[in-house]
This record gives C-alpha cells, structure tokens and sequence, in this order.
C-alpha cells in the first residue's frame, strides 16, 4: 500500500497524542472479535439480496465495498490513498489470493441491515476470493445513536472480524473534501489502524476459490 499520509502529526489542527495504554478493541495485534473466515452451515442471502460482483485483474490493494448507496466508500477510499472503492460491489480476483475489502455502512436502520446481509453472504460461502477485514459504521446523524439502533450495531459487528466507527462530520455534510483539517481524531484513528492492521497482516485472512 501507499505510505499512509493520514497521521495526526501531520495536520495543523492536530498536535502528537500519546496512544491508550494497552492495545486497542480494533488494534492489528489482538485477534478479531468476529469471524475472519466463512463459517460452515450458513445459509446464504437470496440471489435478490446479494451485492453484485466485479473482476479485478489482482489482490493487490485494499477495496471499500460499501453495502448500500450512500455508504460513504468513496470517502473512505479518498480518506486511506491507495485503496478503492468497489461501489457496492464485490471486487473478486482470479485465484489464489483473495483481495482484502472492508465492509462500509451507515448507521441507520436500512445501513445496518444492508451490513448484516452483506456480512451472511460472506459468511455463508458464496463470496470467493475476498478476505473482509471488518465493517466501517459512519454515523448517519449527529449524537448517540438510539438504543435500539447500537444493540443492532453490535449484532450486526459480531458477524465479521472488526468494527471501527466514524462520527458524524459537518463538514463532509455540506460536500467539503475530507482532508486533515476537517478530519477529527477519531477517524485518524480509525485509519491509522485500518492501515496497520492491512501492512502487517496482509494474508492473514485467506478466502476459500
């Protein structure tokens, strides 16, 4: 992948933090907390209800595959340089390595289904040649999210092997470029590990062909 630009030194509004003591829920060293493979005995999505799929020439970059339109995979894909966005699609290649994809959604309740459907499918077997690394949340709506849509959000996040969490941004909101100085530190975060856990465990994840 292309040398992560997304650091907090780097940007005029952010100053250096010291990391958390101790790993994170989402750092690249501790085991996922879901699945990281297909699982024997799930039955797969109707075919009305599977995300399309698309050839690539090679496993060589990391895909956004947002599950929904208006997912927000592009800006993930302009957020991290050297990934794409697969438009919610699956990016498949031919065999022997899978490509890595993360799962994009928003938070509202037609995102978090649309999450859940695309994480079954994976599950089930039916998607061959990716490796889903986890599922990006970006937040629909600024505050906490109703009670009802966060228990979701956990059902939903335990069917694949990582969760990270993007706030909701104004500016974004109002069509502005995300950049570093209208990026907050919890997105920094979430790229800074997103971007770890993809340079150092790059075949960590295989996929059934």
């Amino acid at each position: 992948m292309t040398q992560n630009p997304w650091t907090r030194q780097q940007s005029s509004t952010q100053g250096p933090q010291q990391p958390p003591p101790g790993p994170s829920p989402q750092s690249p060293d501790q085991p996922p907390r879901g699945p990281s493979a297909p699982q024997h005995g799930v039955p797969a999505p109707a075919e009305d209800e599977r995300l399309p799929k698309f050839a690539i020439p090679a496993a060589d970059t990391l895909w956004w595959v947002g599950v929904h339109g208006g997912a927000g995979e592009t800006t993930m894909s302009q957020l991290l340089p050297g990934t794409r966005a697969a438009n919610h699609r699956w990016p498949i290649p031919p065999p022997p390595v899978p490509t890595p994809v993360i799962l994009v959604a928003r938070t509202n309740g037609s995102g978090l289904r649309a999450a859940q459907r695309a994480a079954i499918e994976w599950a089930s077997g039916v998607v061959q040649g990716v490796a889903v690394l986890g599922l990006v949340l970006i937040a629909d709506a600024p505050g906490r999210l109703p009670r009802v849509l966060d228990d979701f959000a956990d059902i939903v996040g335990g069917g694949v092997p990582r969760v990270w969490d993007i706030p909701w941004i104004e500016e974004w909101r109002r069509g502005e470029a995300p950049t570093p100085d209208n990026t907050p530190d919890e997105v920094f975060e979430v790229l800074e590990s997103i971007y770890a856990l993809r340079a150092s465990n790059p075949a960590d994840y295989p996929a059934p062909y």
